[in-house]
């Protein structure tokens, strides 16, 4: 998808702050520092539409970005950060269980795993979480420039096995780097859809 237009539409810190529309979304979750917001600046082509840091537990809301007036991108607060407070965390939980579980635009999820370490247990609950709850989903191996090919071959067998995944689940490596696997994320993306 060549993307011409894109911004962000909504932040929503609670339900009732939802935008209401027919758009169909796509959410990103995935740990703190996992890479959710770069991988979505590099699938749109701009640098800092969605925000990033280098400091862990900054998303604090769902943030709605709108592409071509035809597909929104979420993207949600990482999870699994010990630094954000547990009330914090808390006050998240309910929101994101909303969201996933009841938005009825949403069309599925990408999953965001860092290729560098085998799953941890936050990222197989939420595997699991969204496979009981039937969220179509694509697991992104994410910072795989940082490892080499041989390296990145044997962590995508770490991660499938980690989070029990099928043979038939998608399974990505992206570098946002070098914007590798952008064009096979998209590919994923629009089957999705």
């Amino acid at each position: 998808m060549k993307v011409k237009q894109a911004e962000l539409k909504a932040a929503a810190y609670n339900v009732t702050d939802f935008p209401v529309w027919d758009y169909p979304e796509l959410s990103f979750i995935g740990r703190s520092n996992v890479g959710k917001s770069s991988l979505l600046n590099k699938l749109i082509g701009r640098k800092n539409l969605a925000r990033t840091s280098s400091t862990p537990g900054k998303t604090r809301g769902l943030y709605f970005y709108l592409l071509n007036e035809k597909l929104c991108f979420v993207d949600l607060p990482g999870y699994g950060y010990a630094r954000v407070s547990k009330k914090e965390r808390e006050r998240w939980a309910p929101i994101i269980e909303d969201y996933l579980g009841g938005r009825v635009n949403l069309r599925g999820c990408l999953h965001l795993i860092d290729c560098r370490h085998e799953p941890t247990e936050s990222d197989r609950l939420m595997s699991d979480w969204l496979r009981a709850h039937t969220i179509a989903t694509i697991t992104i191996a994410t910072k795989s420039d940082k490892l080499s090919r041989g390296a990145l071959n044997k962590q995508m067998a770490v991660i499938r096995k980690g989070l029990n995944l099928f043979e038939d689940d998608l399974l990505l490596p992206f570098s946002a780097r070098f914007g590798t696997g952008r064009e096979e994320v998209w590919k994923a993306i629009n089957g999705l859809l």
